[in-house]
This record gives C-alpha cells, sequence and structure tokens, in this order.
C-alpha cells in the first residue's frame, strides 16, 4: 500500500442492509413525530380535541410560565414545527434539536407525577437525540440534498442546542 494511499474507517451498509435501516429510520421518524405534530396542533389550534392556544396558555400557568401564552406557543410551536421536520426527514438537526428541546421541558413539567406522565417524553427525547446522531435516512427530504447534515458535529451542536434552549426555559420559569 503506498503512502498516499487513503485507508477509509467509515462503514456504509449497502443493499438490503442499507434499506433495513433507512426504513427502520422511517418508521422512527414518521410514527412518533407525527403524533409530536398532532400534539403541537392540539396545543397551537384546538384540533383533534386539543384545547387550542388559549387552553394550552392557562394550563402552562398553571405549571408556572409566564407569560403563559409565550410559553404555550413556543411549546406548542416547537412540537408542530420539530414534529413536521422529522416527519419529513427535512432540517433534521433543527427539527430534533426543537424536539428534543420541548420534551426536556416535559419531562421537568411533569417530573413530580413519575415516569407515567414523563414515559412518553422520554421515549421522544431519546429518538430524536438518536435522528440528531444518526441522520433522517435515505427514506427523507433532506438525503441527497445540499443542506444535508450529519456526523457527530451536527448531532453535538444539535443536541447542546435543544439542551441549552429548554435550560434557558427552565430558568426564566423559575
Amino acid at each position: 500500500m503506498s503512502e498516499t494511499a487513503q485507508i477509509s474507517h467509515e462503514v456504509k451498509p449497502t443493499g438490503r442492509i442499507a434499506f433495513t435501516i433507512d426504513t427502520a429510520l422511517l418508521l422512527l421518524r414518521v410514527v412518533p413525530f407525527g403524533l409530536l405534530t398532532v400534539h403541537g396542533a392540539q396545543k397551537l389550534f384546538g384540533v383533534w380535541g386539543g384545547k387550542g392556544l388559549s387552553g394550552t396558555a392557562s394550563g402552562f400557568a398553571a405549571m408556572g410560565y409566564e407569560p403563559a401564552w409565550f410559553f404555550a406557543l413556543l411549546g406548542g410551536g416547537a412540537e408542530f414545527v420539530g414534529g413536521i421536520l422529522l416527519f419529513l426527514g427535512l432540517f433534521t438537526p433543527l427539527g430534533a434539536a426543537m424536539s428534543l428541546g420541548v420534551m426536556i421541558n416535559a419531562v421537568a413539567a411533569v417530573a413530580a407525577k413519575g415516569l407515567e406522565s414523563s414515559g412518553y417524553a422520554i421515549v421522544l427525547a431519546v429518538i430524536a437525540a438518536a435522528l440528531a446522531i444518526s441522520g433522517p435516512g435515505r427514506f427523507s427530504l433532506d438525503a441527497g440534498r445540499p443542506w444535508h447534515r450529519t456526523g457527530p458535529v451536527v448531532a453535538a451542536v444539535s443536541i447542546a442546542v435543544a439542551v441549552a434552549t429548554s435550560a434557558a426555559t427552565l430558568l426564566v420559569k423559575g
């Protein structure tokens, strides 16, 4: 082997294995984040039995978030937009940061009620973080596009943004 030869340590699955991984990533995006999008729509627009923005603001006020309408809009908007982005596999690091950040706050808001109340948010947070790390797969709107970004640095920034913004929200909440 010549001194100028490059050794690649990156493993790229091919064939059936790649198809299987990409199909699994599609399912991990569509089902959980389709549901998160619906939850955000319930909070923002009052559809599918939701309370709408005013009802959501009342709930946020009861949890100590002030100004409640701002946090209701922020939380519902992050669920709705972050959910849509991950559902589609579009701007995945941003969608993962939005979804992870709002789920960190959701866990904090119901932590005293135990795992029964926080389990769903924990699972969504972990899936969002995993998608930030793995990327959305080839069955996504990001696949093959010039803006598609994955890798450890992009994942670390996405997760750090989620943690920082959720921590800031919890500090402002008091």
